[in-house]
């Protein structure tokens, strides 16, 4: 049976007392978009001018066949298949529920199925992008099917889609207090001569995804020195995340990423696709992760250790796969 088959046309005169099979949209231009009438209002008298006045001459009523799903029913199913940890769902509305975070955090999202359910005919997933910051009750997702009846197969479709992987399609994961070791190089702030711009911007970016700097230190240009204070914020202060700010050019007298590498630290990688933030350094020492970061932190509002940092305060390990996604998109200004 086609849905076209369950639904019985009413003359809008004729149709008190017979409920509605689906919410019912008024637009006024510049004014209002929303719902005037929900799914399984009553008509009533009263109501026949106002549905006259957004064009509705005729209601329908529904009767499901077997085999078969209701917009709002359809549309709550895909929610929850998508559905992880500190997510909640919207009532259905106009046919659609939104995936909202309950928490601050980083939200995660599946594009691979995504696209899957995507690719299923007139059913929809609307996401924001992966590794995004979120706010409590900030919108991830919104999901729907397009006609108002739909056969059930499709949706069992895309709820399979959904699941076809070990972790949420859609999850929130909250951020660790990290407790950051913040080295500050170069002669010029060690001697006083000039006043360092990095540690105020640095602490503020960490204070945001609740971590904070226990200490920051001011080291000359000497490998040897930065080294030690590496070390020292591993070994004796137990530091959760090690910055260090200048001396990450090309000059042969910027001595940082040499002395990085001195403390015994992995290099995850010198270097990132990301325009501003490509001097950027990654590493780990010790299972502690340890960044290199580039002069433009300090004016730039948006780098790479801005789109980095939150992976990390989230419990995430950077991998070489993560560095190189981030050329793709990764020209903010040049």
């Amino acid at each position: 049976m086609k849905p076209d088959s369950m639904m019985e046309e009413v003359e809008v005169e004729k149709a008190v007392g017979l409920v509605l099979a689906h919410d019912l949209t008024q637009i006024i231009p510049g004014q209002f978009k929303g719902r005037l009438f929900k799914k399984g209002h009553v008509i009533r008298e009263e109501d026949i001018p106002a549905l006259l006045s957004i064009g509705k001459e005729h209601i329908y009523t529904l009767k499901l066949q077997a085999g078969y799903l209701h917009e709002d029913e359809a549309a709550l199913r895909l929610a929850q298949a998508a559905q992880g940890p500190n997510v909640e769902l919207t009532e259905p509305h106009e046919g659609k529920i939104t995936l909202k975070s309950t928490i601050h955090g980083l939200v995660k999202i599946d594009q691979a199925r995504i696209d899957a359910v995507n690719d299923i005919d007139q059913v929809i997933m609307s996401t924001i992008r992966t590794n995004a910051v979120v706010k409590p009750g900030q919108a991830l997702m919104g999901t729907r099917v397009i006609p108002l009846v739909i056969e059930e197969a499709k949706v069992e479709q895309a709820e399979r889609a959904a699941a076809s992987a070990a972790f949420p399609l859609v999850e929130v994961k909250p951020f660790r207090p990290l407790r950051v070791g913040l080295i500050t190089t170069g002669s010029e702030v060690f001697k006083g001569r000039i006043q360092d711009k990095f540690g105020p911007v640095v602490r503020e970016k960490l204070a945001a995804l609740g971590s904070e700097v226990i200490e920051q230190r001011l080291a000359p240009d000497e490998s040897e020195t930065i080294a030690r204070e590496i070390l020292r914020f591993l070994r004796e202060d137990r530091a959760d995340l090690i910055l260090l700010t200048g001396g990450m050019s090309v000059d042969p007298d910027d001595r940082t990423p040499g002395a990085i590498k001195q403390a015994g630290t992995d290099i995850v990688s010198y270097g990132t696709p990301m325009l501003p933030g490509s001097m950027l350094l990654v590493g780990y020492l010790e299972g502690v992760p340890v960044m290199g970061l580039p002069g433009c932190v300090m004016h730039d509002p948006h780098t790479s250790f801005d789109v980095l940092l939150p992976r990390i305060c989230a419990g995430e390990t950077i991998t070489r796969r993560d560095i190189t996604e981030l050329g793709y998109g990764g020209l903010h200004h040049c």
